[in-house]
């Protein structure tokens, strides 16, 4: 079937796949920038047999099963049944570790053919071209639209994740639940949002919605740089870089010319050998940020990502500087509802809730009794109004019923994401009022609490996250699989 294809070729282990389409990726982006800079200086049109070159590399698996059942209990890195699965890859150096991770025990545990060719898909001019060359050119981007491809918003969609595609009635099935033009479109929002390259993010995700948070990760990074540490760069807003070995005068004045604020979502990535650093993204409040920037980090396929933040605590025996660890959450953010929605169960993830509570009794030195204190497992509430308290007498019922112990305007969003594009998660927050008990966010309090908790909370977040490290293959739960799901993760 697919072998007889004059443009595809089988290949026979992983790296030989993604070297193809390496290779095939690179001709591809090369012709197109060739072109356009050619347009650019001259209005020089491509002809037909250069514009054939501008598509993305496709990967195709061929599983032909009578029926045999592997062996693992993976949640990924599977086949569920006969079929070709199809994906369009972008950036295949970049995402080579990820591409050898589904593809290596695939091949080793199921009877597949793989094969490498040349898509259908066409890469939009946008990806290529840099934004600096074309604003000197003034050539509009509607000009270059009607001779090169550009951006089809049509194409650019989540109904794989969202369980909209139609695995009954096609011939070939998804690979993976995004193709290159949807990751594409993230990679560059990424980079617009968080004000560094993509390639910077790392696999173990920290968000938060307080900057003070951020100020106390730098410290945690150069304290990590100058020590012998697996990590061995800080990257900052800006794509400002601090190596090992460059002292702390040195370090504390490229901090200090960081324009954080011009970025809407700065992040920063404390990068460690094989790519297995920590990324932390000040992702700002309120839902629709959660959801955002969530939408276009999943795409690089982290393996968690934990919200750290603060939170208002509901009942009358927390104290502020007291921990909630999220089992559940009370959706009413309303930004998921048309994909997801509320009344959908949010399963906790035994692995992250042990991660977290561990490492919570790790960095306070309580355990037992004492922890139970100071860290309260519980239904966590997600609003998308900051000021819900004017709703009261008409919200309380509700929140009764639910046993909330919590809310806040993120961490519902952020769990659902996690959920819906199968990426594993967790909440640990920090009550930091008590808007019920006439324990208001006042400045003078406020200032006191955050001097006081910010850095031991992040500590937390961090040690879980190194916890996690070591039990990947089980932390990559089957509970987030749906009944048809790609082969990838």
């Amino acid at each position: 079937m697919t072998a007889q294809d004059p443009e595809f070729i089988i290949v026979h282990t992983p790296d030989e796949a993604v070297d193809r389409l390496a290779e095939l990726y690179s001709q591809a982006t090369e012709a197109l920038s060739q072109a356009l800079s050619c347009y650019l200086l001259d209005r020089s049109p491509p002809d037909e047999a250069q514009s054939c070159l501008f598509r993305y590399p496709e990967l195709r698996l061929t599983y032909r099963s009578q029926g045999e059942a592997a062996a693992t209990v993976r949640a990924y890195a599977k086949v569920q049944e006969p079929g070709v699965y199809r994906v369009t890859v972008t950036h295949p150096a970049a995402f080579r570790s990820y591409l050898l991770d589904q593809l290596c025990p695939l091949m080793r545990d199921f009877t597949v053919q793989l094969e490498v060719g040349i898509s259908e898909q066409p890469i939009p001019y946008p990806y290529v071209l840099a934004y600096e060359d074309l604003a000197a050119s003034g050539i509009t981007a509607g000009e270059l639209a009607r001779v090169f491809p550009s951006t089809d918003l049509s194409a650019v969609t989540d109904s794989i994740p969202d369980g909209l595609y139609d695995w009954e009635n096609t011939d070939q099935l998804p690979l993976a639940l995004f193709d290159a033009a949807r990751v594409d479109f993230s990679l560059r929002r990424l980079v617009h949002y968080t004000g560094s390259d993509w390639r910077h993010v790392q696999p173990w995700i920290l968000l938060t919605n307080y900057h003070r948070y951020v100020d106390q990760f730098i410290r945690h990074g150069l304290d990590m740089l100058a020590q012998d540490s697996r990590f061995e760069r800080m990257v900052l807003p800006g794509n400002v870089i601090i190596e090992r070995g460059v002292s702390e005068e040195q370090a504390q004045a490229l901090i200090a010319g960081v324009l954080w604020h011009r970025y809407q979502m700065p992040a920063y990535h404390l990068q460690a050998g094989e790519g297995d650093g920590i990324t932390l993204v000040n992702i700002g409040v309120g839902p629709s940020n959660a959801k955002n920037i969530t939408d276009h980090l999943a795409v690089l396929r982290p393996h968690c990502w934990l919200m750290i933040g603060h939170c208002g605590g509901l009942r009358q025996s927390q104290t502020i500087g007291d921990y909630v660890l999220a089992h559940a959450y009370m959706r009413r953010d309303g930004i998921l509802d048309r994909v997801l929605p509320p009344n959908i169960p949010l399963p906790a993830l035994a692995e992250v809730q042990l991660a977290l509570q561990e490492a919570a009794a790790q960095i306070t030195g309580d355990r037992g009794d004492a922890l139970k204190r100071r860290l309260r497992t519980g239904t966590v509430l997600t609003y998308d109004d900051r000021n819900w308290e004017l709703r009261w007498a008409q919200e309380r019922p509700l929140i009764n019923q639910a046993r909330a112990i919590a809310v806040d305007m993120e961490s519902g969003t952020i769990a659902a994401q996690g959920y819906r594009l199968r990426v594993p998660y967790g909440t640990l927050l920090c009550v930091s009022d008590k808007p019920l008990h006439s324990e208001i966010k006042l400045p003078g309090a406020a200032g006191a609490f955050y001097e006081k908790a910010v850095t031991q909370h992040l500590h937390i977040g961090i040690a879980a996250l190194d916890l996690l490290r070591s039990q990947l293959n089980a932390l990559h739960s089957r509970k987030l699989r749906s009944f048809d799901e790609p082969p990838f993760r």
